[in-house]
């Protein structure tokens, strides 16, 4: 599935989540980050706004664009998990993210795994012959 989104002076942030119950997992994969018809030359600000281990909401900024020298920024599937926040910390945009929501059924992937253990098991090994001594001349 496709994703864009578009930060704003008035849409400052834009979140991403799936519904807890869902039994599948889901990877966001980010492709590229750019300003917009209409951006000013300033420094627009992006962050992702996330989770750690410990639970703990962190902000961590993966994008200054300026539209008189990097307008654009390719983030080559920068992969995330939900949910996710993206927030406009400085500028006023529009900077419009894109990228995909890839959804991967919980049995479908282990149906995966269990046909990668078979093609595992088919491959035979050569036998390990024991090292030959060497003598002392």
């Amino acid at each position: 599935l496709l994703l864009g989104c578009e930060l704003t002076a008035s849409t400052k942030s834009y979140t991403f989540q799936v519904d807890e119950e869902d039994n599948s997992d889901h990877i966001l994969a980010l492709s590229v980050v750019c300003l917009t018809d209409g951006a000013k030359d300033e420094c627009n600000v992006v962050e992702v706004v996330g989770r750690n281990h410990e639970n703990q909401e962190i902000a961590v900024p993966m994008a200054n664009l300026k539209l008189s020298c990097q307008p654009l920024l390719n983030l080559d599937n920068f992969k995330l998990q939900p949910p996710v926040t993206f927030r406009l910390a400085a500028g006023s945009g529009p900077v419009h993210l894109a990228g995909w929501h890839r959804i991967m059924h919980r049995e479908d992937a282990s149906l995966e795994e269990d046909d990668d253990l078979s093609e595992e098991d088919e491959e035979e090994l050569p036998p390990i012959m024991p090292a030959k001594k060497r003598r002392k001349e």
